[in-house]
């Protein structure tokens, strides 16, 4: 069975840091920035555990703005499959 790692990339000029890619996340991979605001004023969310990250891409489903950029890569497993 292939695995897969995944990357976000976030526009954090655009985030208005609602928070809901927190909640979607299964793997606990974005927060809230602390202390963090864009050049809007807003807080925005950024990637805190990028090791963990599936790729599943239900932060960038439920971003209301399309702030978030999903990246997924096909891992090989050991026998090269």
């Amino acid at each position: 069975m292939s695995t897969f790692k995944g990357a976000i990339v976030v526009d954090k000029n655009r985030c208005k840091g609602c928070a809901l890619c927190v909640l979607a996340c299964p793997k606990g991979v974005i927060s809230l920035a602390v202390r963090k605001v864009n050049v809007h004023g807003y807080p925005y969310v950024e990637p805190v555990d990028l090791d963990r990250c599936t790729g599943c891409s239900s932060c960038a489903i439920v971003c209301p703005d399309g702030c978030i950029t999903v990246y997924r890569k096909k891992l090989e497993n050991e026998n090269g499959e």
